[in-house]
């Protein structure tokens, strides 16, 4: 027996008015149906009209969906932008862009022999580099927008191309001459070639002997919004149109080419959105038909066939009238918040399948008012609990520094708010009315009456379709669905049993060992090629960039943030000390870096100018710029002063996410330790500042959510024991989705993340219907309530998880990776929760509460 202090505390404070409310709403709903349904409709219909806003808010942009918004890398490119001019139309860098860039690439790999480097390859390549340059739309071709590198010369697309000047011959003759991977004139041959082949000499540079792989990268004019916008235009609608045609004309047969181009991301991303409405669609089809198996009865009175598909559309409604508002109101829309529908329309036909269960619980031969509001009393809590913590887990979710996830959470959040509001008007009136056709006792499909007892001159079949109205006379309820008796007479008893508590001790543990293991697998990261369409052009495109272009990495920016005095040769010294200790990094090759400094040091020797004199310094630049033009885009001088300049450091051997986030510390680390105003920039590194934040906003966001969750619980559910089993649900279904996540191949990105926050309050949902019937119930055995507890909810919950796998069950199909993720760690947290529900929190309420009898 419970000591009487444990016995008295209780947190109903909350509970028991807000069940009084909501008992009175019931009432009302059940007096008053009709406009409890209409105002919901009207609402959805005038909301609906915010999709016309849709292409204004949609988020299309790559790197602002699943970037930090506060990335430092974003800070670090706008000082660029400020401080060092470009001029693509006169003067081409593709170490000094500022950004990704405009262009088309093409990589070119040998079909049967080991080298590109032979006449036959070349005499392809030269093919395929004319009938790239003859791709036109309405005149326009890559020769009137490329970047140039003099004003009447296109950049070249790759250095070898350029030395055979148009005779393929040439690269033979060439070849023994080549080394890698600088070869004569300092060109710089790493990101154009891959799978070389070399011989070592002594003393020399290893030479090339051959090249399995070569890339063509074909830059076009970016610098000005208005070259910006006219070459986006001619890549989407010029090149990726003609392309694949352009390809299949050449009959190529010592190369197989793949294309990829700056838009190509992009365009992706269209596809992914173009893929939403027939896989929603098809989800809300296979719940429809699934919530009207699961809730019809063979009584063709009692059967709820209506109330479930009214059930469905009021998810459908909440989604259009959330999607619209937000709209309405200019919020951005990305692509992750298409993930919304499925994941509302499972959370929606769960609550109903609550509310219907409620019903079907009360006494038949009340009026349909007070059965709506014995309905509401005992179903529209345990549903308010629920979708409370659902809508503060999203909205938490709102404070993330990705805009993928902000967007997700808020468009689901809303669309929480409204399903939760329509489920107790809408839906409720629905099942008000259909209340009152039961109490006519019509048939649920002609609305005709029908005779409440089998007539023995009629046929099986009429008895079977057109009688019905039964109720159990003992409890002057509806006759129990038998699913309901399978949990209250079998399954219940058999959890309850000392056997059966022991092996669910056992599998929990096993479960928590094995989750624990998996968070200790989990990586990070999201690539550009899971974010494009199964089959896409651009997958063997990146998948032979990885395997064959990984060596060289970034040719990072060094900056000098501030004006210093470089005619100090202490403060040359300081400089030069902090370059080195860069260049000695593991990830940098110190033999591939470019210093305007030291080569200024190498022309004013020859020049006998004093580079401790500051006039002479400044004065002598324009030397320093006739040697080697391209400094002058790396020097900001004003008058007697430098504002800022840069030099440029090649990293190497950079693949995985862990290098990348160290590569990156370390050159921010260094940058900041050095005695002068460093700072690091590459356009790659506005995507590796996300490894360095999404554990921690992970981590962040889950911690304060189930803070929410537990003050929730507190406030809602009358027993704070029982509350914190909820929070011990949250934690313990957060810890297996996570680690079988890892199993499943899925990494912790700014998709999984979204999921891990949804874990939080779809966890609360099972064991809190749970939690809430066990505390509930008047049985004075913790055996008997668990089991109690068990055949109130165990039916309706079972439903709502099939329901939401069923909703989810389309993404699984999806030829993306963001919704087979979501899919992925959805199906998880499903199957996690409505273990944690039916399995291991019955069994471990009975291990912390006593009988109240002797």
């Amino acid at each position: 027996m419970a000591p009487p202090g444990l016995r008295r505390i209780h947190t109903d404070c909350v509970e028991r008015p807000l069940s009084r409310a909501l008992r009175a709403l019931g009432a009302l709903v059940g007096a008053y149906p009709w406009p409890f349904l209409l105002v919901p409709l009207a609402l959805t219909g005038g909301l609906a009209a915010g999709f016309k806003y849709l292409p204004r808010s949609d988020v299309g942009d790559l790197e602002a969906m699943y970037t930090p918004i506060a990335a430092p890398s974003k800070t670090e490119r706008s000082f660029v932008l400020a401080h060092f001019q470009t001029d693509d139309a006169t003067f081409f860098s593709p170490p000094r862009l500022n950004t990704e860039g405009s262009f088309a690439s093409f990589i070119a790999v040998a079909r049967d022999a080991d080298s590109l480097l032979t006449r036959e390859a070349f005499a392809e390549l030269l093919d395929l580099d004319a009938a790239f340059r003859s791709i036109a739309i309405g005149g326009v071709t890559f020769e009137t927008l490329c970047a140039r590198t003099g004003n009447a010369t296109c950049h070249s697309p790759n250095p070898l191309l350029s030395a055979v000047q148009g005779d393929p011959a040439r690269i033979e003759a060439l070849l023994p001459t080549l080394t890698f991977p600088v070869t004569q004139g300092g060109v710089f041959l790493g990101p154009f070639l891959g799978g070389e082949k070399l011989l070592s000499g002594v003393g020399q540079a290893p030479r090339l002997r051959a090249a399995k792989v070569i890339r063509l990268i074909y830059f076009l004019q970016n610098d000005l919004p208005p070259r910006r916008e006219a070459s986006r235009i001619w890549l989407k609608k010029a090149f990726l149109k003609r392309i694949p045609g352009v390809l299949a004309s050449l009959k190529l047969k010592f190369i197989r080419v793949f294309y990829m181009s700056s838009v190509s991301k992009e365009e992706e991303l269209e596809k992914l959105r173009n893929k939403v409405i027939p896989l929603a669609s098809a989800a809300y089809f296979l719940t429809i038909v699934f919530s009207i198996v699961s809730c019809s009865r063979m009584d063709c009175v009692r059967t709820k066939i209506w109330v479930a598909f009214f059930g469905v559309m009021s998810a459908g409604l909440s989604v259009v009238s959330s999607f619209g508002l937000l709209l309405f109101c200019g919020v951005p829309f990305v692509i992750t918040a298409a993930n919304s529908p499925f994941l509302i329309l499972g959370v929606g036909v769960d609550d109903m399948f609550i509310l219907v269960s409620c019903w079907q619980k009360t006494q038949v031969k009340k009026s349909v008012k007070d059965r709506m509001a014995d309905t509401y009393t005992e179903a529209a809590v345990s549903v308010t609990i629920t979708s409370l913590t659902d809508v503060l887990a999203f909205y938490i979710g709102v404070e993330s520094t990705f805009m993928s996830i902000r967007s997700f959470c808020l468009y689901s959040g809303t669309a929480f708010v409204f399903c939760y509001i329509y489920n107790l008007t809408f839906l409720g009136a629905v099942l008000a009315l259909n209340g009152r056709r039961e109490e006519s006792n019509k048939h649920w499909l002609t609305f005709q009456k029908v005779m409440a007892t089998p007539q023995d001159l009629k046929g099986p079949m009429y008895n079977r379709c057109c009688i019905g109205g039964f109720i159990d006379e003992s409890t002057g309820a509806e006759i129990e669905h038998p699913m309901n008796g399978f949990f209250k007479n079998y399954y219940g008893p058999f959890l309850m049993h000392t056997w059966s508590k022991l092996f669910v001790v056992v599998l929990y543990l096993a479960y928590l060992v094995s989750s624990s293991f998996g968070c200790g697998l989990l990586k990070e990261g999201i690539s550009a090629r899971k974010l494009a369409v199964d089959r896409s052009y651009v997958i063997p495109y990146f998948d032979l960039e990885e395997k064959y272009f990984s060596e060289y990495g970034p040719r990072v920016m060094v900056i000098v943030t501030k004006s210093i005095p470089y005619w100090n040769s202490s403060v040359r010294a300081d400089l030069e000390n902090c370059m080195q200790s860069i260049e000695n990094l593991p990830y940098v090759d110190k033999d591939l870096s470019e210093s305007w400094l030291r080569t200024y040091e190498t022309v004013a020797k020859g020049i006998s100018s004093n580079l401790d004199d500051r006039s002479s310094f400044i004065g002598n630049l324009s030397a320093l710029f006739r040697v080697q033009p391209q400094f002058v885009w790396d020097v900001n001088v004003s008058a007697m002063e430098i504002l800022g300049s840069r030099f440029f450091v090649q990293t190497i051997n950079i693949t995985s996410v862990e290098e990348k986030k160290e590569l990156l510390n370390q050159f921010r680390q260094l940058a900041e330790d050095c005695k002068l105003p460093l700072m690091v920039y590459h356009p790659a590194f506005i995507y590796f500042d996300q490894y360095n934040v999404i554990i921690k906003n992970t981590i962040h966001s889950v911690l304060t959510a189930a803070g929410a969750m537990l003050i929730t619980s507190l406030l809602l559910i009358p027993n704070p024991l029982c509350s914190l089993w909820v929070t011990f649900a949250i934690t313990s279904v957060i810890v297996g989705v996570s680690g079988f996540m890892a199993f499943w191949n899925v990494t912790l990105d700014s998709i999984s993340m979204i999921s891990l926050v949804i874990c939080i309050g779809f966890s609360v949902d099972f064991s809190a219907h749970i939690s809430y019937a066990f505390i509930a119930s008047e049985e004075p055995r913790v055996n008997n309530k668990a089991v109690d507890a068990i055949y109130r909810l165990g039916y309706p919950i079972l439903q709502g998880a099939v329901s939401t796998i069923v909703g989810l069950l389309m993404l699984s199909m999806s030829s993306t990776y963001i919704f087979r993720t979501f899919f992925k760690i959805m199906f998880l947290v499903i199957v996690f929760g409505l273990v944690h529900g039916l399995v291991f929190i019955p069994v471990f309420l009975t291990f912390f509460f006593w009988d109240t009898v002797p």
